[in-house]
């Protein structure tokens, strides 16, 4: 039989060989009271390729960073001051955790009963002092290798080659303390398969299992695909260390690092939207759902077992009530992500239904007063009441509805644009924000030719804003895509400029036209100092770049004396307009020409 979703015959074996190809990734503690055999030792394993050490020249801190760091072998010296290394070594053996930890003496000793000894203790192998480089890389790496062998007996499920019970329970445990340490979310999700024995007696146990692996493949791409748990390189990554198979059909997911409650709601609905689909076995089309319990820390508990036990019951629930949906084990966020799931349910009724409104904000010359332009922004007037864009918005960027509801506003701001320009404003621009799924969206471009070509609109007049933060990874990417943009005539705009890029040796390879300065280096002048620097530092940078210089929430006459006296050239705020529609947005217009 020909697995159709997942690459994971001969599971423990092809694992293993990962797992000797990449030693190189391998932690490596060396406890020696000598800092030059330390670097001595670092430098010739690194020339080995190894590169993650922890060097501990004190022995007594030696057990606390061996729980700390949960290094892969440790290379011990025997005769240190304050705490020995049989000591250390007999404590190391007496730990639940690392009892099988590989440990190779390095001594200078002669003395066989120091050996035999060790040995004792549980040494897992000897090197004489001055050290040998062919012979230390020769046994780290056969150390090694017998380590990943062992680790995968002990700690992989053979069926799914996922980490088992065992490593759940110890990987949570550290999850917790890293979590504590630094103050952040970790989610706990049980998961588990509804009506699974149903499938193993229909199909058969050969083609159940074969259902659990695709199902396991299936979960691991989810948590790739969130990037919620770190880069992922490899059939070993990260993804697959904090997805375990506990047993039968159960298995439990770590997220670490989410932030609050949410994080843990999004990964688990995108993990049953993702087994929905059929699974292929045996020429047989399999549809699978499963019920998820998520129990997190430190909102519901400090304790490993207790956040177990919790989620086992909130995924219990969940099963109990038709299955198919996830649960928390709290009922106040229960109710939460229950007003949640109605926002989600409105919002796509209100994309079919086209409830959304443009409401439009003056870009103000700051020497002349008059309208310069305007800034297209996005309104959802449901049935309701209108829904605050800070709901609506990132809810949608979620859902990937951003997408098409962007569209429509590029559409729409185009379509006005041209009116207003037959109506006797000809010079006026246009900026319509872009999200980042739409700025990375392979049909952005002929979109935007598309809105181009049905407005009849000088696409110079056009303007485009990206934020700040979008342009922190991939710039070289990004600048090509933007590139692409400014070649059909449009300008490129830099919103919220000054708080998220940490690098302005880029800017003056950006093609962009404009930079907005966020509202944040606004509000407190001209009193702060600080957001004075800020603001100043921008505008200079901005003139010196030949870019047009836009400030965002103007709301006193005194920040507008600054911008004056600074020569900032356009602003936007409630001192002159907050958004409004285009009706009244029209009515400015007119009034000026009084």
């Amino acid at each position: 039989m020909q697995n159709t979703d997942t690459d994971t015959n001969d599971g423990v074996y092809s694992r293993v060989k990962y797992n000797f190809q990449h030693m190189t990734e391998a932690t490596i503690m060396i406890v020696d009271d000598e800092p030059i055999t330390m670097g001595v030792v670092q430098f010739f394993l690194e020339e080995f390729g190894y590169h993650k050490f922890v060097l501990v020249d004190r022995s007594v801190e030696a057990m606390r960073l061996i729980e700390e760091t949960c290094p892969d072998i440790l290379l011990l010296d025997l005769l240190m001051p304050e705490v020995s290394g049989f000591e250390i070594l007999s404590a190391v053996r007496s730990h639940s955790r690392f009892k099988h930890l590989p440990v190779i003496i390095l001594t200078a000793s002669s003395d066989s009963e120091d050996k035999i000894r060790a040995l004792d203790l549980g040494a897992s192998d000897f090197l004489a002092k001055p050290v040998d480089q062919s012979e230390l890389g020769l046994r780290v790496r056969n150390t090694l290798a017998a380590k990943s062998f062992l680790d995968q007996l002990a700690y992989y499920d053979p069926l799914t080659s996922l980490p088992n019970r065992r490593m759940f329970l110890e990987a949570l445990d550290r999850a917790l303390r890293e979590a504590r340490r630094y103050q952040e979310g970790l989610g706990l999700l049980s998961i588990e398969l509804d009506r699974f024995d149903r499938i193993n007696d229909t199909i058969g146990l050969s083609a159940g299992d074969e259902v659990l692996r695709q199902v396991a493949h299936r979960i691991v791409g989810v948590i790739r695909e969130v990037d919620l748990l770190g880069r992922v390189s490899g059939p070993n990554a990260e993804s697959e260390k904090n997805l375990f198979r506990m047993e039968a059909s159960v298995f439990s997911l770590l997220l670490k690092r989410i932030r609050g409650t949410e994080g843990a709601a999004i990964v688990a609905g995108r993990i049953l939207q993702a087994l929905r689909p059929p699974l292929v076995v045996e020429g047989k089309e399999i549809y699978v759902t499963a019920s998820l319990g998520i129990a997190t820390f430190p909102v519901e508990s400090d304790d490993g077992g207790d956040l177990l036990r919790l989620a086992s019951s909130a995924r219990d629930y969940a099963k109990n009530n038709g299955g198919d949906t996830f649960q928390f084990s709290s009922s106040a966020i229960n109710s939460m992500y229950e007003k949640r799931l109605s926002l989600e349910n409105r919002l796509r009724k209100g994309v079919e239904r086209q409830e959304f409104v443009l409401y439009y904000q003056p870009k103000v010359d700051v020497g002349s007063g008059f309208i310069r332009g305007v800034e297209a922004l996005v309104r959802w007037d449901s049935p309701d009441g209108f829904v605050s864009p800070g709901d609506f918005i990132p809810l949608a960027e979620e859902m990937g509805l951003i997408v098409p509801i962007g569209a429509w506003v590029l559409q729409e701001a185009c379509r006005q644009l041209q009116e207003w320009h037959r109506a006797g404003y000809p010079d006026l621009s246009m900026s319509v924000n872009l999200s980042v799924k739409q700025f990375t969206s392979p049909d952005l471009a002929a979109m935007v030719r598309r809105c181009l070509d049905e407005s009849g609109i000088n696409p110079a007049l056009l303007t485009l804003e990206i934020t700040e933060s979008l342009l922190a990874e991939d710039i070289e990417e990004k600048i090509v895509l933007m590139r692409q943009i400014k070649e059909m005539g449009i300008k490129l705009s830099i919103d919220d400029f000054g708080t998220g890029y940490s690098s302005l040796s880029y800017l003056r390879k950006l093609p962009v036209d404009e930079l907005k300065i966020d509202r944040s280096f606004i509000m407190d002048l001209p009193g702060d100092k600080g957001c004075r620097a800020v603001a100043s530092t921008i505008i200079f940078l901005s003139s010196s770049l030949n870019l047009l210089t836009v400030a965002e929430g103007v709301e006193t006459a005194e920040q507008l004396a600054f911008l004056q006296d600074g020569f900032c050239q356009q602003y936007q705020g409630f001192l002159f307009s907050k958004p409004v529609p285009a009706s009244k947005l029209f009515d400015l217009l007119r009034a000026e020409k009084v």
